[in-house]
């Protein structure tokens, strides 16, 4: 039996095309869904901001995890390992702690 493939155009705007940066995602999950929050996070700054909330199902989530998976492992195959700092995959870039350090 041939399996039909459904086809459908995806649309990218400007602005989105543009990305988000974010360098500090926080996942939570509950039984029904999947939370990712991606955050900028700066150095001396008070607060970190949320820049965008993706809210899965759990099946997506995974297909999400999945293609992650793939595009990293392709990625290191291209362009050689990616390297972890010391404490971890889940270890922060710098100090969770958001206070400002410096003196005027």
């Amino acid at each position: 039996m041939e399996e039909k493939k459904q086809q459908f155009d995806i649309e990218l705007n400007r602005e989105v095309a543009q990305g988000t940066y974010s360098n500090l995602s926080i996942i939570s999950h509950s039984s029904s869904e999947f939370i990712v929050d991606f955050i900028r996070i700066m150095p001396g700054m008070p607060k970190a901001e949320v820049k965008s909330r993706i809210i899965l199902t759990p099946e997506h989530a995974k297909r999400l995890l999945l293609a992650l998976q793939d595009n990293v492992r392709r990625f290191e195959m291209d362009y050689g390992k990616i390297n972890l700092p010391e404490g971890g995959p889940i270890a922060p870039m710098f100090p969770v702690d958001l206070e400002p350090q410096g003196q005027a």
